[in-house]
């Protein structure tokens, strides 16, 4: 239609044919070019999605049918004369071209090349119906293949699954009634039968674990507890021997607090290992497994640094797992499961750690109860100390030297038989006790700076019956309820001024009729005022003291208790450093 009417209004001057080359002849340039890509297009049957008008430039390509392709023959051979005719038209000037003779040749023969455009456009779109014909086929085909499908599954499911779930379900309701014997049967061998093995095992697990809490809770001791669980745990966990560890007050050494094993060995209660070595200084907030088959046996280990490692090993005990005990104190006190033969895995140590708060709970009866006697204590002791306040950490200090010496007279000496564990624990936790009937002692006399008179010394003497008493009021009341607590606190209270040769107060007693936990008291508590700052003198040196109460040896103080002290005093040294007050 351009065409034509170009014709209709052919320049007649040269103004108007320069007007033409600027407007006519670029857009029929243009039109040409794009022909051109269309032909091209249609020869490699690959189209380019911008002749699309999509603005890509990425390529359109289809599996041609073969009406289409011959049609697309056809146009691109059509195009090839009409543009061969129209070049002979427009000259070879291209810069001056005929013009007019140009659009009189499309205007003659243009219809043909657009009933050619059109042939082809008719054989892609009836094309398009083709695929479009076949592609609801397949979708009809897809769909009852699917329906078939999907009706063979439901069955499937049916008799494979929701009968079996169904089943499963109420063995969960058997075992939320408490049926705990409850056994679920096992009619698959997929992953609903494995599911059922791993109830059924839950429940077993779940029975055991309640049979054990229930004769756990029938113990007294803590002896009796670890032969329960020594005999209820072979079913999950194999172990030729059961052991729990506490903490040595200093946070140095763990202790062997009690043993269970069918068999003979040299691990004894009272045993110390040191915290740093070994599995020890391993241990986390969950249970871990060791392996000590590659560890050689050692027949001496220095006491003061044995290993636990290589404890195990000499008693041919290969492989242990440990548990740490009560939640967030793990480090206070754990359960070593240990084995003959490389026993444990995965599943052993998975066991342990689902169980772990269950079994620290069965034995609060005896560890909880020792951590709220040791906040009483604690609370006692602050009590004396705001009467009559030492200096310093006079208290943290004292304690642990007195814990130190119980500890070292349990391995050596002429009192291992009388020391044991929980003695040392007790001796830690009333030690700072000592002073606790100055309480009822009066300020004029209890905070006077200068010399004490006869009758304001006989006065102060009284503060360890005050405390006996005081104490002895605690005991009978926790003897009301079935416990006894406070043995160790009266006799630390009412003993500590005792001196070995019969010449302290308030009672006069000598030699071993002093309790021996106020005479460990009695030279941790002189040890540490000799070597601390008071407002009334400056701290000793440790030689200086030292050399002061080896002279009141047998004298003052009882003479083993001193050689203790000198035994223990690498350790004692590290207590005084960290908390000294000079």
């Amino acid at each position: 239609e351009q065409s034509l009417n170009y014709t209709l209004q052919a320049p007649d001057s040269f103004d108007k044919y320069d007007r033409d080359l600027k407007s006519y002849w670029p857009n029929l340039k243009k039109q040409i070019d794009q022909y051109e890509k269309i032909t091209h297009a249609l020869e490699s049957r690959v189209i380019d999605a911008e002749l699309g008008g999509h603005g890509s430039h990425s390529k359109i390509q289809c599996t041609w049918d073969d009406r289409s392709r011959l049609q697309m023959d056809i146009a691109a051979a059509d195009w090839k004369r009409f543009k061969k005719g129209l070049d002979q038209k427009i000259g070879i000037n291209v810069n001056e071209p005929q013009l007019t003779h140009a659009a009189e040749y499309i205007s003659q023969n243009g219809d043909k090349l657009v009933r050619s455009s059109e042939h082809l456009a008719i054989a892609f779109e009836r094309m398009m119906e083709d695929k479009l014909n076949f592609i609801r086929m397949f979708q009809w085909i897809a769909a009852g293949i699917a329906s078939v499908f999907l009706i063979l599954i439901f069955a499937t499911l049916q008799n494979l699954v929701f009968k079996p779930l169904k089943t499963t379900i109420k063995g969960f309701n058997q075992i939320a009634n408490g049926n705990f014997n409850h056994q679920l049967p096992v009619t698959q061998r997929n992953e609903i039968g494995q599911m059922v093995l791993e109830f059924n095992r839950l429940t077993e697990r779940l029975n055991s674990m309640f049979r054990l809490t229930d004769r756990i809770n029938q113990g007294k001791k803590l002896e009796e507890t670890l032969q329960f669980v020594y005999e209820e745990f072979q079913t999950f966990v194999p172990f030729d021997w059961v052991g729990v560890f506490f903490m040595s007050p200093d946070n140095q050494h763990f202790l062997l607090e009690r043993l269970f094993s069918p068999e003979v060995t040299t691990l004894k209660e009272g045993d110390s290992f040191d915290a740093r070595l070994g599995s020890f200084a391993k241990i986390q907030d969950k249970p871990l497994a060791f392996s000590y088959s590659s560890l050689s046996s050692q027949s001496h280990i220095s006491s003061q640094s044995i290993n636990i490692d290589i404890a195990f090993k000499n008693n041919n005990l290969n492989s242990a797992v440990y548990l740490p005990l009560l939640g967030h104190s793990t480090s206070s006190a754990v359960m070593i499961f240990a084995s003959k033969n490389q026993a444990y895995q995965h599943v052993h140590v998975e066991f342990l750690a689902n169980i772990g708060t269950t079994v620290a709970h069965i034995l609060e009866k005896t560890i909880v109860v020792e951590s709220l006697v040791a906040s009483a204590v604690e609370g006692l002791a602050k009590l004396a100390e705001s009467r009559d306040p030492e200096t310093g950490d006079h208290l943290v200090r004292m304690s642990l030297y007195s814990a130190l010496i119980a500890e070292e007279l349990g391995r050596s000496g002429p009192y291992t038989k009388e020391i044991t564990p929980a003695f040392v624990r007790d001796v830690f936790h009333f030690a700072p006790m000592h002073d606790i009937g100055k309480v009822g002692v009066r300020d004029d006399v209890l905070l006077k700076q200068g010399k004490l008179d006869s009758q304001e010394r006989k006065e102060i003497e009284r503060h360890p019956i005050i405390g006996g008493e005081v104490l002895r009021r605690c005991e009978a009341q926790m003897e009301a309820q079935g416990h006894q607590m406070f043995h160790m606190a009266i006799e630390i209270a009412e003993c500590h001024h005792e001196k070995f040769n019969g010449s302290g107060y308030p009672a006069g007693l000598i030699g071993q009729d002093i309790p021996l936990s106020a005479r460990i008291v009695s030279v941790a508590d002189v040890f540490d005022a000799l070597t601390s700052k008071r407002p009334y003198k400056e701290a000793w040196p440790i030689d200086t003291a030292l050399s002061h109460m080896r002279k009141e040896s047998n004298q003052h103080f009882d003479p083993a208790v001193i050689d203790a002290l000198e035994r223990m005093m690498p350790r004692v040294m590290g207590v005084y450093n960290k908390y000294k007050h000079v």
